[in-house]
């Protein structure tokens, strides 16, 4: 992870704990042609840990922890994430295993942000 990947991962957290009030105890971002992808371990909170020893707990904390998230970005397009990159977020693609707490979220940008930001 090079430093801009660092810093997106940092501009990550701060994303989530500002709208969902708690962020990913640890993120690793990758940059991939037009994509920012972060590993993120740590999401769920004691009381989510607590609800997904239920069977259907599981389930709604997965539907939580990937279409309210994606839902989330939509009604607050991530403008320092943009600001940062110097361009446009155009979609996100998330998912969590809940039982081990790691979730994945694909940031797709309008330009290629490896390329971008691998040589400086």
């Amino acid at each position: 992870m090079n430093k801009y990947e660092a810093e997106f991962s940092n501009l990550v957290r701060s994303f989530r704990k500002k709208h969902m009030g708690k962020g990913p105890s640890k993120i690793s971002t990758t940059f991939c042609k037009k994509w920012a992808i972060c590993e993120m371990e740590g999401n769920l909170s004691p009381v989510e840990k607590f609800i997904a020893t239920a069977d259907e707990g599981k389930q709604m904390l997965k539907a939580a922890r990937t279409e309210m998230v994606k839902e989330m970005y939509r009604k607050n397009p991530p403008v320092e994430m943009e600001e940062f990159l110097q361009c446009k977020f155009v979609d996100l693609f998330v998912d969590i295993d809940i039982e081990r707490d790691f979730g994945i979220s694909v940031f797709v940008f309008d330009e290629d942000i490896e390329e971008k930001f691998s040589s400086k």
